[in-house]
């Protein structure tokens, strides 16, 4: 066998590792052309439309130990050297109609530091109309902290899209650091995507056009993601993380929320890399499954998943349709990213299903996971149960038997940053 086939053979193991795609190494299928932005010189200023295939993963290896493997293997190079990858996240899976031009200004965390950026937007279940758009480091009160960089698309100010179609922004210089918070200001008109918990606070809501103002906003508080799906940030390409689950994740705890006191913003935050959220409320596998080539799969630069989801479920499926919808939800995943798997936390209540069928049930389906080998677990009932009871909270880790507090959001982050670290992060 010649030095070039063997160096053929060589690449393509890494691409069936789920850690890259190479061209000749099986038959594969082509993705869209153009996705939430590309991993490394993405089109921007077009109107996407959402892909029915996923998108070609980032080809991206860092130096990690592998599903079942005890030793870290050697790192491919990566490619390429610098990539825009993800900064903030989110689904947006429900949609919100306005009549008459109105400004949002949206005050959001950055997970990944960059000197340039773009910004994705997303119509929701009818046309959307952005008129002009701007971005800039957040003040106080709506203020901006540095001048308003206009965004374009395409060369343009502002786009019209269909409904569930998005639209990126051309890629604008402006310096960003990890936790930096960015004030981004549109005016639109028509039906944007909106998610379903307030867990954005700072934002703010005004009639009119006033996407260039500089000063206080006015107007009215809006604490919901709203317009903007995704910010990406260019820089040296390395590990990007998307956390998929239900409102667990989100970051739901009470009325008002803040996605920044989420486990995933808080595990990035210690990690120092980007865990962006695609978490949604109230999901569970059926409606993960059915969106995930148009929310998870078309985000580019991903290259680890972390899914938690199965709570909704319990009482609901069996544990056959549990194992078969999480095992399906891997092997669709695996070819994009390196994967990770949770426990499901303690359950203390039932909304609708026989509580004792969702107490077995939960205890079975998290047996499994600790014995698959697809993905690497991180256990987090294990930190958050009682010592006495396997489906009782810690004391103060929970706001009501389902979701946990702050504190508990604390202890999964920590508990997700220990396994990581562990595992070669």
């Amino acid at each position: 066998m010649g030095e070039r086939s063997l160096l053929g053979r060589w690449m393509c193991a890494w691409a069936l590792l789920g850690l890259g795609t190479l061209a000749g190494c099986g038959e594969g299928t082509e993705g869209p052309t153009e996705a939430l932005a590309s991993g490394s010189a993405p089109s921007h200023g077009q109107e996407v439309s959402e892909p029915e295939l996923p998108p070609a993963p980032l080809e991206v290896a860092p130096a990690l130990i592998l599903h079942g493997a005890d030793e870290v293997r050697p790192t491919p190079p990566l490619a390429p050297a610098v990539s825009f990858q993800p900064a903030f996240y989110q689904a947006l899976r429900w949609s919100r109609s306005i009549s008459t031009v109105t400004t949002f200004r949206l005050r959001l965390p950055v997970a990944r530091a960059g000197e340039r950026l773009s910004v994705t937007f997303r119509a929701g279940d009818g046309s959307l109309t952005l008129q002009k758009a701007t971005v800039a480091l957040a003040g106080a009160n709506g203020a901006l902290a540095s001048a308003p960089i206009a965004l374009t698309f395409g060369g343009q100010p502002g786009f019209t899209v269909a409904a569930r179609t998005h639209a990126v922004s051309d890629p604008v210089p402006l310096e960003v650091n990890l936790q930096d918070e960015l004030a981004v200001s549109f005016e639109v008109k028509g039906s944007l995507s909106i998610s379903d918990i307030d867990a954005f606070p700072g934002g703010f809501m005004r009639e009119g056009a006033h996407a260039g103002s500089t000063g206080a906003f006015g107007g009215s508080s809006w604490q919901r993601a709203i317009g903007v799906t995704a910010i990406h940030t260019e820089a040296e390409t390395g590990r990007s993380f998307v956390a998929l689950g239900d409102s667990i994740t989100e970051g739901y705890i009470s009325t008002y929320n803040d996605t920044r006191n989420a486990w995933p913003a808080l595990a990035g935050k210690a990690l120092g890399v980007p865990i962006v959220n695609a978490g949604v409320s109230g999901q569970g596998f059926y409606d993960a499954l059915q969106y995930l080539d148009r929310e998870a799969l078309a985000l580019t630069g991903v290259t680890d998943c972390i899914i938690l989801l199965g709570t909704n479920d319990l009482g609901a499926s069996s544990d056959a349709q549990l194992q078969e919808r999480m095992t399906l939800m891997l092997n669709r995943l695996k070819p994009h990213c390196k994967l990770w798997v949770s426990t499901l936390i303690p359950r203390e209540r039932s909304k609708y299903a026989d509580f004792e069928t969702v107490k077995a049930s939960r205890i079975v389906f998290n047996t499994w996971l600790r014995q698959q080998t697809q993905a690497e677990v991180i256990d987090l009932e294990a930190v958050t149960r009682s010592p006495s009871d396997v489906h009782q909270f810690i004391t103060g880790l929970d706001v009501d038997g389902i979701h946990p507090s702050q504190q508990g959001h604390q202890v999964m982050a920590e508990e997700a940053v220990r396994v990581l670290r562990a595992k070669g992060l």
